[in-house]
């Protein structure tokens, strides 16, 4: 051990005891600099991927994020995964149930002026077969395409959202649909809702040709804004979209289906 102690003292370079010391003399402790960002070779682990799809979904659903065009490409088989599996449905169960305890709760005036209002498309009519055939989102949406789909008339209803609507008839409310859809499609849209199950209701709202080149806020909003010039009163509201909910002459309390497919600002 003596000797070891000697020979390290020894290979030390005597330059070490002297005052004008220059480290560049010697050899400096190895240090590993790491840059801002590395690249990694290694995918994220199926876990991770689904904490950050579901991440961007609580972040679509509360409205954080701003307007996006399609989902994210990493997650496209989440999105999948969701809407076709029972997540989906037991959201959609969660929406109506809450939304019948509301309805239920309420005292309607003898004057027939009490409103439920309901978008219709990801709201009463559920068009994931034409997602399905989309990427569920991960394509740019396609108007032309869409709208071949919709002249088809065979978009089926949400069941969850069927059973609301049936309840608020029964209550009394007066039922207004609300939709983006254009009223050159009043004819088709009114068939396959009838197909679908939903009848009755008082007005079916659709875009005329000057409004066609506003945002679905803007629409709805005036819309409403009518139906309370009208002495409407809107206790209610359901739809997919924040832009189905959010702006001026909201109903009493909204409504918000899941839906992380696409966004109408």
């Amino acid at each position: 051990m003596f000797f070891f102690k000697l020979f390290l003292l020894s290979f030390i370079p005597s330059t070490l005891s002297h005052d004008g010391f220059n480290s560049h003399l010697l050899p400096r402790p190895l240090i590993m600099q790491y840059p801002e960002r590395i690249e990694t070779r290694f995918e994220k682990s199926n876990e991770e991927l689904e904490l950050e799809c579901t991440s961007w979904r609580f972040a679509v659903e509360t409205n954080n994020l701003s307007p996006w065009k399609t989902i994210p490409e990493q997650c496209g088989s989440y999105v999948k995964d969701y809407v076709m599996g029972r997540g989906y449905k037991v959201d959609l169960e969660r929406v109506s149930t809450e939304a019948g305890i509301y309805a239920t709760s309420l005292q309607l005036s003898a004057d027939g002026k009490d409103v439920w209002v309901f978008d219709v498309d990801e709201t009463l009519l559920s068009n994931l077969p034409y997602y399905a055939d989309h990427g569920y989102g991960l394509e740019i949406f396609n108007p032309v395409e869409f709208d071949k789909w919709v002249y088809r008339g065979v978009a089926p209803a949400i069941e969850p959202s069927l059973k609301l609507y049936e309840k608020v008839l029964n209550l009394g409310f007066k039922v207004f649909l609300l939709t983006g859809r254009s009223e050159k499609q009043r004819s088709i849209t009114t068939e396959n809702l009838t197909k679908a199950g939903f009848r009755s209701w008082d007005k079916l709202i659709l875009r005329d040709s000057e409004d066609h080149d506003k945002p679905a806020t803007v629409f709805k909003s005036e819309k409403r804004s009518k139906m309370v010039e009208e002495g409407y009163r809107i206790l209610g509201n359901s739809g997919d979209q924040w832009s189905d909910l959010s702006g001026s002459f909201p109903s009493d309390r909204s409504f918000k289906l899941p839906n992380p497919m696409y966004y109408i600002p």
